[in-house]
Order: structure tokens, then C-alpha cells, then sequence
């Protein structure tokens, strides 16, 4: 097992990650189970219900809206999207399952027991992440910004620019490529795209109140890939799912065979 600790802005190698928290509290998640992971599933977006995963699988002529045991990793539900159409992030809200496409502008509304499409709304822009804070949805779209959108009109409600501090000049930048998004107690955890990093973010200010470094939970198969320069690495992290009631975390990567679950020790 390896328990990752949230105290001050600092990451070292051994696994542990230190990271800014507010009012000084002590911030502990701790692995407590692997489960098997599609290798296949080139995830877009994740997200946890009742026991089972609602996965988002992305590219061009594979994309896919799954249902997933969690402890399995079976797939017991699948539809398959038209080829002109790459998946992007996905979540549930109430009985219907949103997914967006990448670059096509689409968000396809999904009942969440049958997987038939009910409705679509258009966006302009990039779909990249999806998570839901009870209220709205919030979008992102590789930018700094993050979208709240009304579900019920996939209409902007209002918008924020994520900033964090450069830990050397103390000095206040954008932070870019958000990728895959969940809320968790009140912040917004997001995939920085291209990194094993996942950025907690303030959803009032945008301010970036502690990053989790994940790099000792790559597989082994993938960790070569850091070492290709940015935008040349494919089997990286990418899928967050959050369990209040268990206040379990899941994690996994595109084409990672494992599925990591976290257990919140203290907050």
C-alpha cells in the first residue's frame, strides 16, 4: 500500500506527495485495492454509481459509453459511437449519462438504464472533461477555463480561469490542458493531459489549492512514455471517479490494465 499525504507544496520521488491545503488541515488518501482494467478503453471520462462504472472511451472509430464492474472490470453494458464522432469526458446526472465529443461539438444525452440516446445539445469549442457538483456541470476544454453549464440546456452559467503559483518565481500562472474532471468535498480534481499530476481546484476562484503527483502508480509498461516530450505520450492518466458515500476515489489511465481505489483517510 502507498499513502499519499497533502501538507505543503513539495513532491518527491518516493510516492509521497505534499500539497498546499487549506487552514492547515491534513489531506490522506491511501490505496487499499487494484482492480483489472480494460487495456483497451482509451478513457475519456469516468465515473462511479452503485457499485458500477460509467466509462467514456475515446478516438476516432472506437468510441464508446460503457457500464463497468468495478471489481471485475466486465463490461455489461456498450454502445459504440459513429466513427466521425471521438468521446470525451462523461457523467451521470440523475437517470441520464452526458458524453461529449472532442472537436464535433456534440454532447449526447443518454437514459442511464437503457443507454438510448434522448437528446443532443451543440457547444462551441472542444469537449475535454466532465464532472457534476450537484447543480451544474462543469466542462473543460484543454484550456485554463472551466465551463459550468445548466444540464437542463447545456447553457453557460458562469465560468472560471484556473491559476496556480509557480513554485520557484511565486508567481501566479494559467494552468492549461485540464483534462478529465470529478467534484470531490467541495473541490474540482482534474487530469492535467500529458502529466501524472491531478490538480484540486478551488470551483469558486479557480485557484489551485494542491496537486496529487500519481507517477509511482503508472504501470510499468507506460512509464517509459514520460520520457517523450509533451503531446507524444498516449497511455497516460486519465479517469477520475468519486464514491461520497464509501469516500472511495478510483483512478485509471487510457489503456492502463489497472484501476486504482483510494480510500480518503482524513480531511
Amino acid at each position: 500500500m502507498i499513502v499519499v499525504y497533502l501538507i505543503l507544496v513539495l513532491l518527491i520521488p518516493t510516492g509521497l506527495c505534499f500539497a498546499q491545503q487549506p487552514e492547515g488541515k491534513r489531506f490522506e488518501i491511501k490505496e487499499v485495492a487494484r482492480y483489472p482494467h480494460d487495456a483497451v478503453a482509451f478513457t475519456q471520462g469516468l465515473v462511479y454509481e452503485n457499485g458500477f462504472l460509467y466509462e467514456s472511451t475515446g478516438e476516432y472509430g472506437s468510441s464508446t459509453l460503457r457500464q463497468v464492474e468495478t471489481k471485475t472490470g466486465k463490461v455489461v453494458r456498450r454502445i459504440k459511437l459513429p466513427n466521425k464522432y471521438f468521446a470525451e469526458g462523461a457523467h451521470v446526472v440523475g437517470n441520464k449519462i452526458y458524453q461529449l465529443t472532442w472537436r464535433e461539438g456534440f454532447c449526447f444525452v443518454y437514459d442511464k438504464n437503457t443507454f438510448v440516446l434522448i437528446e443532443k445539445f451543440q457547444y462551441k469549442g472542444e469537449g475535454w472533461g466532465l464532472a457534476y457538483d450537484g447543480k451544474h456541470l462543469i466542462m473543460s476544454n484543454g484550456s485554463d477555463q472551466l465551463n459550468f453549464i445548466d444540464p437542463v440546456n447545456f447553457k453557460s452559467v458562469r465560468k472560471i480561469y484556473v491559476k496556480d503559483v509557480d513554485a520557484n518565481t511565486k508567481q501566479p500562472f494559467s494552468l492549461r490542458d485540464l483534462n478529465e474532471l470529478e467534484y470531490i468535498n467541495g473541490e474540482i480534481w482534474a487530469n492535467i493531459w500529458q502529466s501524472t499530476q491531478i490538480a484540486r481546484i478551488n470551483p469558486e476562484t479557480g485557484k489551485v489549492i494542491g496537486r496529487i503527483e500519481l507517477a509511482p502508480f503508472v504501470p510499468p509498461e507506460h512509464r517509459n512514455e514520460q520520457k517523450l516530450k509533451w503531446g507524444e505520450r498516449r497511455c497516460v492518466l486519465n479517469g477520475i471517479a468519486f464514491d461520497p458515500q464509501r469516500k472511495r476515489i478510483y483512478i485509471t489511465g487510457k489503456n492502463w490494465n489497472i484501476l486504482y481505489e483510494f480510500e480518503i483517510v482524513s480531511q
